[in-house]
């Protein structure tokens, strides 16, 4: 590239980065998205004007929250179009328009990348910058690159205009997690972190949890960190571990010392940040007894998650009591339905059978996110007031239908399962 292109390229990506507002039509021409242009059509191939596939949409910004605003329908065809963010974030749930009919959604998405800045630290002195240190299989993912992605997916996505802007008033919620509540990037894979978004209004929800992690190791690879230079007073932190620190080998591991040692630290680090802090205990794996009641995998956890709480007067919604609930109440064989499992040959680029008593598909994730709101409702949150116009209350004991749920299937896919179990 000659000297004179590359500066003039820098300087389109450096404004599309900085400002305030960015508007694209998409009944017009757009770009491939590329680097020195600054946004575009990414990961698979631009839609036509007669494309029903799915389709995304990228622009390269800072890290921070913004407002985006899509106008969905189309002039000449009907259309029936799903949003999402990132990495398979739900934003907009099947959203059906008659030719010539227009709707209109607003949603506050949080873009990262791995860079810290220095902050003042809980001790009051400035930290050093430092980076995220993620694991191999995040790299090169939507979750933590300079753009910010939208998916638009369905039977006919139709997308008039995409509007974005900076917000830096909203408040965050920080996800801190496992497997269970990552932005699983890939299909058939879901978590309850990232169907959590499509059930608020006004809010941001910012997801750093990561497969395998335990409450140690989130810190450990300063995700923590990271939180901590961004988080504004009166945000949230929700925290829920425990299916990978049971598994800590070594002097001082277990649910009484290393684990509760570790929830002590969050409660600290966020409190000194004015923020709020809730638990989550674990979800639970679906294994069931000889009577159809699930059997206990977590041991001691999810009680030394409870006494923490109970000292530190931390607001906790209690998952694993609600997710046992959940499996049984659908059952042996129909819980399968919540979590990875497929019979060889359900998706044709599936090379094996998928039986996965931890890892949700979307249908679970779903589920899960809906205990979640509820447990935020049973604690009079001030989170409640975000809550979407549409939301249904709902309880584990009447789960949805599984058979009628609908997800269409991203355009992206891994048969291999996420770390940790």
């Amino acid at each position: 590239m000659k000297p004179l292109t590359l500066i003039l390229s820098l300087l389109v990506s450096c404004a599309f980065a900085d400002a305030q507002e960015m508007s694209f039509d998409l009944t017009k021409q757009q770009p491939v998205y590329s680097d020195a242009v600054g946004y575009g059509y990414d990961v698979v191939e631009a839609p036509t004007a007669k494309s029903v596939s799915p389709f995304y949409f990228s622009v390269k910004v800072s890290d921070g929250n913004y407002r985006v605003t899509v106008r969905l329908g189309n002039k000449k065809r009907d259309g029936e179009t799903t949003v999402r963010a990132e990495s398979r974030r739900m934003m907009v749930e099947k959203c059906v328009t008659k030719k010539g009919k227009f709707q209109e959604f607003s949603f506050i998405i949080n873009k990262r990348n791995v860079d810290i800045p220095s902050f003042k630290g809980i001790d009051g002195k400035d930290t050093q910058p430092a980076v995220v240190h993620i694991k191999s299989g995040e790299k090169g993912s939507l979750t933590w690159d300079d753009k910010l992605t939208l998916e638009f997916n369905g039977a006919a996505p139709c997308v008039e205009s995409i509007k974005i802007v900076p917000d830096t008033t909203a408040t965050t919620v920080f996800l801190c997690g496992n497997s269970t509540v990552v932005d699983q990037g890939k299909e058939p894979w879901a978590s309850w972190g990232q169907m959590f978004p499509r059930w608020f209004t006004g809010i941001s929800i910012a997801n750093y949890a990561e497969s395998g992690l335990t409450a140690t190791s989130f810190m450990a690879q300063n995700r923590l960190q990271k939180i901590l230079s961004l988080i504004k007073e009166g945000d949230y932190v929700i925290c829920e571990f425990g299916h990978n620190d049971e598994k800590e080998k070594g002097p001082g591991t277990g649910a009484w010392y290393h684990y509760t040692v570790a929830l002590k630290k969050f409660v600290d680090m966020v409190r000194a940040k004015k923020g709020y802090i809730i638990f989550c205990t674990p979800t639970q794996r679906r294994f069931f007894d000889a009577d159809g009641k699930i059997k206990n995998t977590h041991g001691d956890f999810p009680e030394a998650m409870k006494a923490v709480a109970e000292r530190e007067k931390v607001p906790l919604i209690d998952l694993n009591s609600d997710t046992k609930i959940l499996f049984e109440t659908m059952g042996v064989e129909d819980s399968k339905h919540l979590l990875v499992h497929y019979p060889m040959g359900t998706f044709p680029w599936q090379e094996k059978k998928f039986s996965d008593n931890t890892h949700f598909n979307p249908f679970g994730a779903y589920e899960v996110s809906k205990l979640v709101v509820m447990g935020l409702k049973r604690l009079n949150s001030p989170l409640v007031k975000n809550i979407s116009s549409d939301w249904v209350d709902f309880s584990p004991s009447q789960p949805d239908n599984w058979q009628t749920f609908y997800w269409p299937l991203s355009p992206v896919y891994d048969g291999k399962k996420p770390d940790g179990n």
